[in-house]
């Protein structure tokens, strides 16, 4: 064949076809085709009437107010910050002792962190209501439920928090140790005052994502039995549902937990960009 056939060949036009970027364009527009006509589908089949009978009765969901606000909210922000703060403190000794050298600090972080991130967080609940009294008789948890969430939940998040800690202090370069040490610092003072605060820059993300996470996780304080003014938001819905036979009120409730995991979820988005942009 000669060099002119060939230049031919190559020169022929291609076979009439969708370039790969109309195809994409096809098949997104497929896509939402189809998601609109689903929600086409819901929007007519659903029967908004009863809907809006059992789920959205205002003049109830107003009685909710101020005390679904000043009581349950509160209660719950109360719980999942005392739980949180105990857990990062636990968490922090967790963390430090799985990076121990010494082994016996290693085996004993390890099994914790097993242990309590294998087993529902609800089992947590019920062995601090049921079995700490049990294993300690005459002995009460200082701050009653308070004190009692606080333990439970920290104990949860403890597991979790420890190994986002031992993530954010092994990312530190090893440079800075190295460095501290070389300037006279003890292991102890170079990790307090300059490993951990570098590792602190880096799993605020997760950390505040393990909050969100705290704040839902709140609401299996009915499994401890709680009196009318240690209700959270969950309960709180809960019983004034079962008492007017109507879901408003559970409805109210998600949207008052929405309140505050909506922002809490633009935070952790905004910390991981940042945290991007510094990278």
């Amino acid at each position: 064949m000669s060099g002119a056939d060939t230049t031919r060949e190559r020169a022929a036009p291609r076979k009439p076809g969708l370039s790969r970027r109309r195809k994409r364009a096809l098949s997104r527009a497929v896509q939402y085709a189809v998601f609109v006509a689903a929600v086409a589908a819901l929007a007519v089949t659903a029967d908004w009437g009863r809907l809006r009978n059992q789920f959205a009765q205002g003049d109830l969901a107003g009685e909710m107010f101020p005390e679904i606000i000043t009581l349950a909210l509160r209660n719950t922000v109360l719980y999942t910050v005392s739980g949180f703060v105990f857990g990062l403190v636990l968490g922090m000794v967790v963390a430090l002792m799985r990076l121990s050298s010494v082994g016996p600090y290693r085996w004993v972080a390890g099994v914790y962190i097993e242990i309590f991130r294998g087993l529902p967080a609800l089992l947590i609940f019920i062995f601090v209501g049921v079995a700490v009294p049990l294993a300690f008789p005459g002995t009460e948890i200082p701050g009653g439920t308070y004190g009692k969430v606080a333990l439970a939940l920290g104990l949860v998040s403890a597991a979790y928090m420890a190994e986002t800690i031992r993530a954010g202090i092994q990312a530190v370069p090893r440079g800075q140790m190295e460095a501290a040490r070389s300037l006279g610092f003890s292991h102890a003072r170079a990790m307090v005052s300059i490993i951990v605060p570098q590792a602190f820059r880096i799993v605020i993300p997760p950390l505040t994502n393990e909050l969100v996470l705290l704040f839902k996780d709140s609401s299996l304080v009915l499994f401890l039995g709680v009196t009318l003014q240690e209700r959270e938001l969950a309960k709180y819905g809960r019983d004034l549902a079962s008492t007017t036979a109507n879901s408003t009120p559970i409805l109210v409730a998600g949207l008052c937990y929405l309140l505050v995991t909506v922002p809490l979820g633009f935070v952790v988005r905004r910390l991981e960009a940042k945290a991007g942009e510094a990278k």
